[in-house]
């Protein structure tokens, strides 16, 4: 009973990431291919849409960075369990995360970043001038998320829950007004708190409020090792009550958990975010939607085994899915100077999506055949 309540967690958790990473690779073909990509930062005006397919085309990847995290920190709960019936230390454990966390960042340095320069240059650079040399994305702040983490794994979920919220709601409170967006901040303040570019350095994912994202990931992989019947009920209340609670957020605005307010009465314009760095109605609606699909996810073990197994394939592999999915949407987009239609832009989307499948399919196969500590493991 117990092998099998573990194999459904762990399921549900591979299916999630696994439609996470499909959806992001729409993200990233409409960035390469169609040459379309707004950006929603914190002192700029949010992008305006002419149509309902442009802006949807942008809404439904925004709960991808989000899942990230939060699975980040539950999967990291999933890993130590394991590793512990293996009869690794604690600090085995810890120096696992430490140096996966690392390469994380070295990956963002130097292959990563590499991967942008085959698309619209002027997308990393929002409201400022000069070469980029250093830039910190996604990978950077999930690798110094995991090294954090790792200092808190034996913590309770309720400290882990505490600390979580802490963190989301520094960045809340403490992001200066639009006003200050051309000011030139520390580096060591971008890379924490606030995104922006200065000098040769220009962050998007900065360390605050994702590293709470990943916290919160722990404290439900906490009670998910003790109870995951019980915790998947939560996470489908806790995701209902979060969609529930952000029109309200959304509708009372003010300085703080909401660097935008609607700029017209669509409904477009109430679901235009902020996402550099996320709001909090961003957060409310986006961690919501991720825990409202982990918990039936949770009960479809069957049906994922057999017919989710791309679903599986790519959330088993992620961050292999991540680095060649850049590449290979920048080098369709070459083709493609002048960008395309969106409506188009779909087909290489699922086509490079086939394409994936069966470069995932091989890595998956080639991980599994590692020793548990090897380095093909981390990826």
């Amino acid at each position: 009973m117990s092998a099998q309540v573990s194999s459904s967690r762990l399921i549900s958790v591979d299916a999630l990431r696994g439609l996470i990473m499909i959806f992001m690779a729409l993200d990233h073909a409409s960035y390469f291919v169609a040459k379309v990509h707004p950006g929603e930062w914190w002192g700029l005006p949010l992008p305006q849409y002419t149509s309902s397919l442009a802006f949807l085309t942008r809404f439904v990847t925004h709960p991808c960075a989000p899942g990230f995290f939060f699975l980040l920190g539950l999967s990291m709960i999933f890993f130590a369990e394991s590793r512990r019936r293996l009869g690794w230390s604690e600090k085995q454990i810890w120096r696992y995360f430490l140096w996966r966390g690392l390469l994380l960042i070295v990956l963002q340095g130097l292959i990563e970043n590499f991967a942008w320069l085959l698309g619209p240059a002027q997308e990393t650079r929002p409201g400022s001038s000069g070469p980029i040399w250093i830039y910190l994305g996604v990978l950077y702040a999930l690798g110094l998320s995991m090294i954090i983490c790792a200092l808190f794994l034996r913590l309770r979920s309720s400290i882990l829950t505490g600390l979580g919220l802490a963190a989301i709601l520094i960045a809340q409170f403490l992001i200066p007004g639009a006003v200050n967006f051309p000011r030139v901040y520390s580096p060591f303040l971008r890379a924490i708190l606030i995104p922006g570019q200065t000098g040769i350095l220009a962050v998007k994912y900065t360390l605050f409020p994702w590293l709470g994202l990943a916290l919160l990931g722990m404290a439900l992989g906490r009670n998910m090792a003790r109870d995951p019947k019980k915790t998947f009920r939560l996470a489908l209340l806790f995701g209902a009550a979060a969609v529930l609670l952000f029109p309200v957020f959304r509708i009372a605005g003010g300085p703080v958990g909401d660097f935008h307010a609607p700029v017209n009465s669509g409904w477009i314009a109430f679901f235009n975010l902020t996402k550099y760095p996320p709001s909090l109605p961003f957060i409310l609606v986006t961690l919501g939607i991720n825990l409202l699909v982990l918990a039936p996810v949770s009960r479809m073990e069957g049906i994922l085994q057999k017919w989710g197994k791309p679903l599986l394939t790519f959330g088993r592999t992620a961050l292999f899915f991540y680095i060649v999915h850049l590449y290979m949407y920048g080098l369709i987009g070459l083709a493609f100077p002048n960008g395309m239609l969106l409506g188009r832009m779909y087909f290489f989307w699922l086509g490079g999506l086939v394409l994936l499948y069966f470069l995932c399919s091989w890595y998956a196969s080639f991980k599994a055949r590692q020793a548990p500590d090897s380095i093909w493991r981390m990826f």
